[in-house]
């Protein structure tokens, strides 16, 4: 029920179509993050308006609350969320990462402390691989081991190879509950594939020596994880550049939670087939706007009287309807309101510019959409 299928390429470029069990997923994707079961300040109605084929939901946060046996009970969380879409599901590492001091690594697993009430878990590869098999995602991710970008070359490695391991055993679990079951498990998803993680750090000998380990387990696609975690966008570039041509060509090719548009255009030019960020959502609930000109800040004085779409570029609701004087208005006085209509445009941008791209792919003008959009997008807000 799953499987990846190459249309076209223009270099390193490639135009795919990803099939899951809730439907095909046009590549290169990007894929709007529901932490918790739910895009922040969307519906699901909007993501369907908006033309999101998959969206990204996460193990540590749905395991704490309100729990995979609760969502396996009311058929997994496709029947939970309403979503008949293709849904992926990250392991939790990158969270448990994030809890720093709450949290330490052993063989066994990531043990840490729930950040909503300080009770002690354990997550193992099996323990992650269980949750996931009770959510149904189409899309399951293996636990890994995240570090820092700062981290030397020994750390690195040993992470690593703990990654592996972890890897190994993580799908072993899901093979013995496709073949055997497990009293305790529902798997709410018989379709379900799962992903291995190539780790390394920053150091290209490590990532060719996790890609080689990886792919020998035998995933049904691969991810590069560990990035975008305060490295430099070029030297996150070079480690792309590196591994994405390593993995296997027939399978989809996975950067975990980048980044900025640019960084989807310059990871698409290396091999890279999807993406997840929170940035589009996060950034518009905090009044960021993000256009084919850049960065647009709407809390600034400067649009007050603005009655200028947010992009006149841009054809969604939010541009085609209000103005950024309105948006600003929203912002300022606090309106709910305010974080739906920028995400609702944020999220557009993003999935109109992996529309651009895959059309570039396929009429070989992929270069040129690249130079282009250099040209006129900066990191920068507008001044």
């Amino acid at each position: 029920m799953f499987g990846f299928k190459l249309l076209a390429a223009d270099g390193l470029a490639r135009r795919g179509e990803l099939r899951t069990p809730h439907g095909m997923v046009q590549t290169p994707a990007f894929m709007p993050v529901g932490t918790r079961g739910a895009v922040k300040a969307v519906t699901q109605r909007d993501l369907l308006d908006l033309d999101a084929e998959i969206i990204l939901g996460n193990t540590y946060h749905l395991y704490l609350k309100p729990g995979d046996d609760l969502i396996a009970r009311a058929g997994g969380l496709h029947s939970f969320i309403g979503w008949d879409r293709p849904l992926l599901t990250d392991s939790g590492g990158y969270q448990v990462f994030s809890l720093a001091s709450m949290r330490r690594i052993t063989e066994a697993g990531a043990e840490f402390r729930s950040h909503l009430d300080g009770s002690l878990h354990l997550l193992t590869p099996e323990k992650a691989t269980d949750i996931q098999a009770q959510l149904g995602a189409d899309v399951a991710m293996v636990l890994d081991e995240c570090i820092a970008s700062t981290a030397a070359a020994d750390g690195a490695r040993d992470a690593m190879l703990r990654s592996v391991r972890w890897a190994r055993r993580a799908r072993q679990r899901l093979v013995t509950l496709r073949e055997e079951g497990a009293p305790e498990v529902t798997m709410t998803n018989r379709g379900q594939a799962q992903f291995g993680i190539i780790q390394g750090g920053i150091y290209p000998e490590l990532r060719t020596e996790s890609v080689q380990a990886t792919v020998d387990i035998g995933f049904e696609a691969y991810a590069i994880g560990g990035l975008s975690v305060g490295e430099p966008a070029d030297v996150m570039y070079a480690v792309v550049q590196h591994t994405a041509p390593l993995l296997p060509a027939d399978r989809p090719r996975y950067l975990m939670g980048t980044g900025m548009p640019e960084d989807l255009i310059e990871c698409v030019a290396r091999g890279i087939d999807m993406f997840d960020c929170v940035l589009p959502t996060r950034n518009a609930r905090n009044g960021q706007l993000l256009t084919s000109r850049g960065p647009l800040v709407i809390k600034n004085a400067r649009y007050a009287e603005d009655q200028a779409p947010p992009d006149p570029d841009c054809g969604c609701y939010t541009c085609r309807h209000f103005s950024r004087a309105y948006l600003r208005h929203l912002y300022i006085v606090g309106e709910m309101t305010a974080a739906t209509l920028n995400s609702i445009h944020n999220i557009y941008f993003y999935l109109d510019t992996m529309k651009r791209i895959r059309e570039a792919i396929v009429f070989g003008t992929f270069e040129r959409l690249r130079q282009e959009f250099h040209q006129t997008f900066s990191r920068r807000p507008q001044q």
